[in-house]
């Protein structure tokens, strides 16, 4: 099949390898860029292991808190201008507050009554469209509970109090302070908010994920020729590895590499006054995986001359 140069262009962004090499990935692979870009990590060309480029939609993520309880919103808008506008702000930050009376899901959001207004939040949404003049929605939302201890919050790149473009919750549990759990969970979802792990523990990561990374491990290994006893030590010694840099407890923390967040949450306890325990987290960054056709300036604007 034919490979077009936006295809090369693209996977090359995504890796960083060599044109050639991504141009030979895609034949390889039917123009499959996802399946090229696992076929450059096999062959050790790939210098990204993860897919980059997502195009960001706009808008604000919003987080609200409780005594125990926090939630995280996600509101699109068309352009970074609205993120701006105090109308939205006031929007994003009112349905970050609901959503802590609800359980935490968009229908439930979106379904709350939307304070002052006698409307629901879905029907706010919709009358600030027609004021503000630019479509926006309620796209997702989250929330997590402690029975004892806190949940933090931490807000990355602020735009305004509780809003900006990263919102972060990590649930503590605690028989000890609450406000020292409040305050190393903070710590934590600053963590959270630069290293982006994909999740608590070794069982909650994606097993496809997994699979994915077993699979090109092995393929990797094999290409040293060694025997597969020898390989097999060298895939479980990869996996470890992967494990460290993806799952939260295991990471070093950003606050001081020397020891993970599990180590520093044990060296926390001193300061809470009793065993404590990070039950959850949740990370939304603006407009993540959301795919945006892109614009050709120059198409349009012939196409226009010729109207």
């Amino acid at each position: 099949m034919s490979i077009s140069a936006a295809q090369v262009k693209q996977l090359r962004e995504m890796t960083g390898a060599g044109m050639m090499d991504c141009k030979t990935a895609l034949a390889e692979t039917g123009g499959d860029i996802e399946a090229a870009v696992d076929w450059l990590r096999k062959k050790g060309m790939s210098k990204a292991d993860k897919k980059a480029g997502r195009t960001a939609a706009e808008g604000l993520i919003g987080v609200a808190t409780g005594t125990d309880s926090a939630v995280v919103v996600e509101v699109n808008s068309e352009t970074d201008f609205v993120a701006r506008n105090d109308a939205f702000q006031d929007l994003v930050r009112n349905i970050a507050t609901v959503a802590l009376s609800t359980d935490g899901s968009v229908e439930a959001v979106s379904a709350a009554s939307y304070p002052g207004s006698g409307k629901t939040v879905e029907e706010t949404v919709k009358d600030a469209i027609a004021t503000i003049g630019e479509n926006m929605a309620l796209r997702r939302s989250a929330k997590l509970s402690v029975s004892k201890g806190a949940v933090a919050s931490y807000v990355h790149n602020a735009v305004a109090d509780n809003l900006g473009k990263i919102g972060v919750l990590v649930a503590v549990e605690t028989e000890g302070s609450a406000e020292a759990a409040a305050a190393f969970g903070r710590q934590v979802a600053m963590h959270v908010a630069a290293v982006n792990p994909l999740a608590l523990n070794d069982t909650d990561v994606d097993p496809a994920a997994v699979a994915r990374e077993k699979e090109i491990f092995s393929d990797q290994a094999r290409q040293s020729g060694k025997p597969e006893n020898i390989i097999e030590k060298m895939v479980e010694g990869r996996m470890r590895k992967f494990f460290e840099e993806v799952v939260l407890l295991k990471q070093a923390f950003v606050v001081n590499p020397d020891v993970t967040v599990e180590q520093a949450l044990k060296e926390a306890e001193k300061e809470i006054g009793a065993p404590a325990k990070v039950t959850g987290f949740v990370r939304f960054a603006l407009g993540e995986g959301i795919e945006r056709a892109a614009s050709d300036f120059a198409a349009e604007v012939a196409a226009a001359a010729k109207s």
